[in-house]
């Protein structure tokens, strides 16, 4: 059971894997080729199609399993081939159905589950941005040349406008909300704090009248 489980979750990781590779290429696409901006909601649309094919591949992958199981039971004789099974395969291809359909239910449990689409999309958000980044860092460090000697610069120059839409604009756009939200918790801390010292002084008057009279 141990090393079924490890197949298992070797399995997904593998597929998990695969899904972000393509996901980060529809961004990168998105974004860079096409100008569009960054939208979690589609990304995460994405990511959740690519599960989904990855987990009819699974499951492909198991239907195949028990058919060659079910070929190889009764064969004794020499196999031809690498995938000419005999009955003493056949433990082996069920077990290997088994855990073709359980990375194919775990897919799906993915699939259905919003946190890990957005997760897998700002994984894939982040590998785009590092793909981006390596290359101007490379071409600025290999071509330090002036604008008017880059023939590419127009091209380059979009890119790195696009990059920066794609990942700088947006933290600072999310850095700022957090600085408004901290700042109006501040605000509101602060006339709390007024309110409770006014009152505070109220009823300090109002003793100091009484014991005036």
């Amino acid at each position: 059971m141990g090393k079924s489980a490890d197949a298992i979750t070797e399995g997904v990781s593998i597929a998990t894997s695969a899904a972000r590779l393509a996901v980060k290429n529809h961004i990168l696409v998105g974004t860079i080729a096409q100008g569009g901006s960054f939208d979690v909601a589609k990304y995460m649309n994405d990511a959740r199609e690519e599960l989904l094919a990855l987990a009819a591949e699974s499951e492909e992958a198991a239907e195949f399993a028990n058919a060659q199981r079910k070929r190889a039971h009764g064969r004794y004789s020499d196999p031809h081939g690498t995938h000419d099974y005999r009955d003493r395969d056949v433990r082996n291809l069920r077990k290997r159905a088994k855990q073709s359909d359980a990375v194919a239910d775990r897919l799906r449990e993915m699939a259905d589950d919003p946190e890990t689409l957005r997760f897998l999309v700002e994984a894939a958000r982040a590998a785009a941005w590092g793909d981006v980044a390596g290359n101007l860092q490379t071409r600025l460090r290999v071509e330090a040349m002036r604008p008017d000697e880059d023939p590419d610069y127009e091209v380059m120059r979009e890119a790195r406008m696009q990059a920066l839409r794609l990942v700088d604009l947006q933290a600072l756009a999310s850095d700022q909300r957090v600085r408004r939200k901290n700042r109006e918790k501040a605000d509101k801390a602060a006339d709390k704090a007024d309110k409770a010292a006014a009152k505070a002084a109220e009823r300090e008057e109002k003793r100091a009248a009484r014991h005036a009279r």
